[in-house]
């Protein structure tokens, strides 16, 4: 507790058990003076996601605690949601006793072994002289570098033995980054001043690198367009003319043409994942590629480029900027505008309520300071496509693990952690199934978390992938649940609204907007809406599907 306390930590979530007794007993007196905030959650994998979504919303290390077993094995998910992200998380897990590991003992597993490839790094503690020093570098390794999660396992034993404890300075993170060397950099600003229809693209290495100021001034300064992937959604904002808006399966028409057309890439903190690259030889084939990666297992690993930085994305931004030219790109820009304007996607015209309409009507009745959080499915492409702000902190999503049932933590993490914020929680009817329990959360701790289910009636990624590629054989896809939003919201003592025009969901909004405590409206929306543009698997910018 004194290490937390010594590490900044002033909240913990998670849910206690036999093996954790002991740090829950000592975590009683913390809480008692106020020093340290316990959130207790539904389900361990409900912790894990607040801890991850209070990361994402703060910039700080989240924190989750966990019994053994079945407590420690259910917090699996969310670690691996956070390593996928690269999120700052510090998992703490009691075992059994040190003389029962080994022997099968009730509610005992090998949890630093099951989560060996989904962590930064993790410890197993049998020595209460080891205890410190473990609990201070599972901080600096989740905030050191390319940040993640980390995990300590400590024994029964360990938790209710004594030792001398001994004070220490927290050590800042970061201590050594990659930098990138000059001849590099001088290199990449050649490389822009000489090009005619660059385009930059970034990804969640952006944000973590608080180099969102730079960036900016590099795209106003050389009149650079830029793409982003799901990870840096609000890096610029959505009306500006140099936005292209998302890239990839689901991205825009503009940025998958840009990026297709460009003579040069400059790819900022992101990995090329199959979601962006679906064709990874064809990808960006007209262009110079530049990755620029704190990571340097990321270089190359799925798209081969023509020059790569090993580097802090703010550094090399910070050091390239007095060397790129001022200049205008009117015809490249002038090219992308009706690629815009030609490319408004089509909704479904036997539908009352849009999802276009839901979100529009969201961001126009809420401030730029709104935390979105979502799960996963199609409501996350329509979020990430159509929500119009500019902050890379206020859209929190689990982008390469794609968890379902990611949601409702996430925004009970990013609420504790961002109080003065409003949180809204978009999900889907089939997400919203996976984690709904954790509405006994927002309740308990009287968080006003606005969710907002879209309700199709079916599994509605899957559904759209049957529709277009298998031949509308709708394959488990369609549950017929029964499941009454409004009324199984009242029974959880949260305040529930029915929405099926925009006339209706605009009044429920509104009514929403003004209650203390969480609150579900359920919005019916037709099955047949659809993720539009749609990039197959494999395939290019010449697939793209429309309609």
């Amino acid at each position: 507790m004194e290490i937390l306390l010594e590490q900044g930590v002033d909240t913990v979530f998670g849910y206690p058990g036999g093996a954790a007794l002991n740090i829950y007993d000592t975590l009683y007196s913390y809480e008692k003076r106020s020093q340290i905030r316990h959130v207790l959650t539904a389900h361990e994998q409900g912790a894990a996601h607040a801890a991850d979504g209070y990361a994402r919303a703060t910039g700080r290390t989240g924190v989750v605690f966990a019994t053994s077993g079945p407590g420690a094995t259910n917090l699996v998910t969310g670690i691996a949601t956070a390593f996928m992200d690269s999120i700052p998380m510090v998992a703490i897990t009691s075992n059994v006793a040190n003389s029962l590991i080994g022997r099968d003992a009730f509610q005992e597993v090998y949890i630093t072994g099951i989560t060996m490839p989904i962590t930064k790094h993790n410890f197993f503690v049998n020595k209460v002289e080891d205890l410190a020093h473990a609990v201070r570098e599972a901080f600096r390794i989740a905030e050191t570098g390319r940040k993640g999660p980390v995990l300590v396992d400590v024994t029964k034993d360990v938790s209710a033995a004594l030792c001398e404890f001994t004070p220490q300075p927290k050590q800042k993170p970061n201590k050594v980054k990659p930098l990138a060397e000059q001849e590099a950099i001088e290199k990449i600003a050649e490389y822009i001043n000489q090009a005619e229809r660059p385009v930059i693209y970034c990804g969640g290495g952006v944000p973590a690198a608080d180099a969102g100021n730079e960036l900016k001034e590099l795209i106003e300064k050389a009149d650079i367009p830029i793409t982003y992937t799901m990870m840096a959604v609000g890096i610029v904002g959505y009306q500006d003319e140099h936005s292209l808006g998302m890239i990839g399966m689901h991205g825009s028409v503009a940025a998958n043409k840009a990026v297709d057309q460009a003579d040069l890439v400059l790819a900022l903190g992101t990995r090329f994942s199959d979601r962006v690259a679906l064709n990874m030889e064809k990808f960006a084939k007209n262009a110079i590629k530049v990755q620029v990666d704190i990571d340097e297992s990321e270089i190359n690993k799925n798209v081969i480029v023509d020059l790569s930085v090993l580097s802090d994305v703010k550094y090399f931004l910070t050091k390239v900027l007095p060397l790129v030219d001022a200049k205008k790109r009117s015809a490249w820009l002038e090219q992308i505008a009706e690629w815009k304007q030609s490319s408004v996607m089509a909704q479904c015209p036997e539908a009352k309520l849009h999802p276009r309409d839901i979100i529009n009507t969201m961001c126009d009745m809420t401030d730029q300071e709104t935390i979105y959080v979502t799960d996963v499915g199609q409501h996350q492409m329509w979020a990430a496509q159509y929500i119009k702000h500019r902050n890379t902190k206020a859209f929190l999503t689990s982008g390469g693990l794609g968890t379902m049932g990611f949601g409702y933590g996430a925004a009970i993490g990013a609420k504790v952690g961002c109080p003065n914020q409003r949180v809204i929680h978009i999900t889907g009817d089939a997400s919203f199934h996976m984690n709904l329990n954790e509405a006994c959360t927002a309740v308990s701790e009287n968080l006003p978390i606005i969710t907002i289910i879209m309700n199709n009636h079916v599994l509605g990624m899957v559904y759209q992938w049957q529709s277009s590629f298998y031949e509308k054989r709708y394959s488990a896809t369609t549950p017929e649940r029964k499941t009454d939003f409004v009324k199984l919201a009242e029974g959880f003592g949260v305040k529930g609204y029915r929405a099926e025009t925009p006339e209706e969901f605009e009044k429920a909004f509104a009514q929403a907007l003004q209650q203390t405590g969480p609150v579900w409206i359920e919005c019916i929306i037709n099955p047949e809406e659809k993720v539009l543009p749609m990039i197959p698997n494999g395939g290019t910018v010449e697939d793209i599907i429309l309609n």
